[in-house]
């Protein structure tokens, strides 16, 4: 396909926020249907611009996004082209995850899973000092709560902890790519805590129902633990 074929592919006027990962998705989709097919070369940033309805910079940030995600490459003074499927691609979850509570639950959803067994793991490898590590995370996020702060940095910190104790890099790893679509929900659940207190001692005891199956070396009752306290923070993201 052309550059003038690819301006041709009907437009999608976009609304205000988040301009530039809707712009990024609506071309993501062009690429992945084959509208927009390897070597095809995209229109120029100030027709992309008047086709979308948005500004330059908003296009340059799209463009941004669809490079650091391999789906384009700059040639100087030639323009954007699309580049051939990569035999790896890098983890990517739309964006519009972010822009409703239901599709945040499904994030969680996804976390769950991750952490009954992340959790399992480490009661199988925890050594003294991670179970240590474990406990000094326990007292951070009590001190969290006490200074009236929202926790979320600790409570994101904790979860490493466990992830670190598997000895496996690729759990925090994971974890860490899954943070970004988490930080907005868990301060909806930390802020539903702070106006019911039944809420935090919950998750208090929660989190210490994950380090003493650890340190007891119970693969299952971690499990166990590590997915109620999913399940539950999905319920407290209703509330």
């Amino acid at each position: 396909m052309s550059a003038r074929a690819a301006a041709a592919v009907p437009p999608r006027m976009l609304s205000v926020d988040r301009l530039s990962d809707r712009l990024a998705n609506i071309l993501a989709e062009q690429i992945d249907s084959g509208a927009l097919r390897p070597g095809d070369r995209l229109p120029a940033e100030v027709q992309l611009a008047e086709t979308h309805g948005v500004s330059r910079s908003v296009v340059r940030e799209a463009m941004h996004q669809l490079r650091s995600r391999g789906l384009l490459r700059s040639r100087q003074g030639s323009g954007a082209f699309v580049e051939p499927p990569a035999a790896h691609q890098p983890l990517h979850f739309d964006s519009s995850v972010l822009g409703s509570l239901s599709s945040v639950v499904q994030v969680v959803e996804v976390r769950r899973a991750l952490e009954g067994e992340i959790a399992a793991l480490a009661a199988e490898r925890a050594t003294r000092t991670q179970i240590r590590g474990l406990r000094d995370a326990l007292t951070a996020l009590d001190a969290a709560a006490t200074a009236g702060r929202d926790g979320v940095a600790e409570d994101l910190a904790f979860h490493r902890k466990v992830a670190e104790a598997t000895g496996n890099p690729q759990f925090r790893l994971l974890l860490g790519f899954l943070e970004q679509y988490l930080r907005e929900a868990m301060r909806v659940t930390r802020g539903n805590e702070a106006r019911h207190a039944d809420f935090a001692r919950a998750v208090r005891a929660e989190h210490a129902a994950i380090v003493e199956a650890i340190a007891a070396h119970d693969p299952a009752a971690a499990r166990r633990a590590a997915v109620r306290h999913m399940v539950r923070a999905a319920r407290r993201l209703r509330v």
